[in-house]
């Protein structure tokens, strides 16, 4: 659903010259209220700096006091401890990793970080199917006490998996929650499995994105892997070139180089399969010699699209780094310069990257009577979306009088926390159109959240604005909430100013 703020009559539209005031009447008309809880300093009759906010806009809940801590297997040394736990649970929770009674003997991981872990044989068997047939079924040891070794867990996963088991808890950090969710798949513990995947999920970014798209295939993970996709898709190039890119297997190597949608240059595929061939070699114990590299590499190399390289890009660059043969260097100038192409084992066609959204929060602008000035000033404003997408960058109004360039500093912040900057310039042309000025690499940004987008403009002080601006509306499957800034110094606001457009993927 869309709401809007009617414009004020033509007599009321007059701007100030030097800071104009955004579009905002000091007293709301009580038919536009939308309803009597809103905040008190925009209720009739009340003076008001900024527009009214959506009522659908995420409130602020405090969070619940968090549960007593249960009681460790500390409390089982006391005398007639068992009179003082009133739970079943916490009772369980005093026999978490404690020999008392303990049945069961675990002997987790290799080499100097191996540890022996004590279990009760009928809560594990009342927690995992596999435990059941482990302890209980017809190849189970009959004696009293069983020691089982487990080399393929590491202990502080074994011991996750057992924290649930016993206490019903759910312990996921960054450290180990990979091995958790090969821990909770092996023993067949869904919900767990499922805590870490959502942990997975919310901590995704550029820099993990691909090895986590290498484990969501390994654990068979559909939702998991459709998440990485997105992120590896809009922010292409910073995923390979994160560290985690070196680290993935050739199969999903290869899946990455087959994708269409990768938003980067090729030049930028070809130098992350040449720094994870260096880190095969490395894995496979051989020099890192060009030789090698395509050794490692072998059918992948077909996958990059050197044709779809310019000339001096392909000269300076895949030509000189010995992975290619002379053969296929040869071919490769021959298509770039003859009039008779070679055949040739790669791509010719440049991949399709991800189609861009351009959210408008205007319904129109305007210019000459009233123009937006800048003089040093920012423009900013606040929104929040309903699902994740990357912006890309802002769509921005120019000059009124004449083409004219611009230099301009844009930012997108999180709770204060600078996401994405870019200082660069642009060039309009004298009429209302907007002008895309984009980041170095897309910004992931989350649902429920909201974010600041700001520009700092130098350039001709007399530019179309906007107005009649739009607090709630969708684009595609993404629904956009807008609000004032604080840090506005120049007018800007949800009825009327600059940042007219916000870019992004989806």
């Amino acid at each position: 659903m869309k709401s809007c703020i009617p414009a004020k009559e033509k007599e009321e539209e007059e701007m100030n010259q030097e800071v104009p005031p955004n579009f905002i009447p000091s007293r709301q008309p009580s038919s536009i209220l939308p309803n009597s809880s809103q905040p008190l300093s925009t209720r009739q009759g009340e003076s008001s700096t900024i527009s009214w906010q959506p009522t659908s806009a995420p409130r602020r809940v405090s969070p619940p006091p968090p549960n007593p801590p249960l009681p460790s297997s500390k409390l089982s040394e006391q005398h007639n401890w068992q009179a003082s736990v009133g739970s079943c649970r916490e009772r369980n929770s005093v026999m978490y990793n404690n020999s008392l009674m303990a049945d069961v003997y675990f002997t987790v991981g290799t080499g100097p970080g191996q540890k022996r872990i004590p279990a009760h044989k009928y809560i594990l068997a009342s927690g995992s199917s596999v435990f059941y047939a482990m302890l209980y079924g017809g190849l189970a040891q009959e004696v009293k006490v069983m020691e089982i070794a487990i080399p393929d867990v590491e202990p502080a996963a074994f011991l996750n998996l057992l924290r649930y088991l016993y206490c019903d808890e759910i312990w996921v950090e960054a450290d180990t929650v990979l091995a958790t969710l090969y821990t909770a798949k092996k023993y067949i513990v869904p919900r767990l499995a499922s805590a870490c995947v959502r942990y997975l999920e919310t901590s995704l970014s550029a820099r993990n994105a691909c090895v986590l798209l290498s484990q969501g295939r390994l654990f068979e993970e559909v939702e998991l892997m459709q998440r990485c996709w997105e992120v590896i898709d809009a922010q292409a190039e910073e995923c390979l070139r994160s560290e985690g890119f070196t680290d993935i297997d050739r199969r999903t190597l290869e899946t990455i180089l087959s994708r269409e949608t990768l938003n980067t240059r090729e030049l930028c595929v070809f130098w992350a399969v040449c720094r994870w061939a260096k880190a095969e070699c490395a894995r496979q114990e051989q020099q890192p010699t060009a030789e090698n590299q395509r050794a490692a590499l072998g059918s992948c190399l077909h996958l990059v699209r050197f044709p779809a390289m310019t000339l001096e890009e392909f000269a300076n660059g895949p030509a000189q780094s010995e992975v290619l043969t002379l053969q296929e260097c040869h071919d490769l100038f021959l298509y770039f310069t003859a009039r008779q192409w070679p055949k040739l084992p790669f791509c010719k066609v440049s991949r399709k990257g991800l189609s861009q959204f351009r959210v408008h929060r205007f319904q129109s602008s305007a210019y000459r009577s009233n123009q937006w000035r800048y003089r040093g000033r920012c423009d900013s404003i606040q929104f929040s979306v309903d699902r994740r997408i990357f912006v890309a960058g802002f769509g921005l109004y120019g000059s009124s009088n004449a083409a004219s360039e611009y230099k301009a500093k844009i930012e997108l912040k999180r709770n204060g926390t600078v996401e994405g900057q870019t200082v660069t310039k642009f060039r309009s042309d004298g009429s209302s159109n907007t002008f895309p000025v984009l980041f170095e690499s897309p910004v992931q940004v989350e649902a429920d959240t909201f974010y600041t987008a700001s520009v700092v403009l130098d350039g001709p002080e007399l530019s179309f604005f906007g107005q009649e601006g739009v607090a709630e509306l969708q684009c595609g499957k993404v629904t956009f909430q807008f609000q004032c800034s604080s840090e506005s110094t120049n007018g800007t606001g949800v009825q009327g100013g600059q940042i007219p457009e916000l870019i992004f993927y989806a």
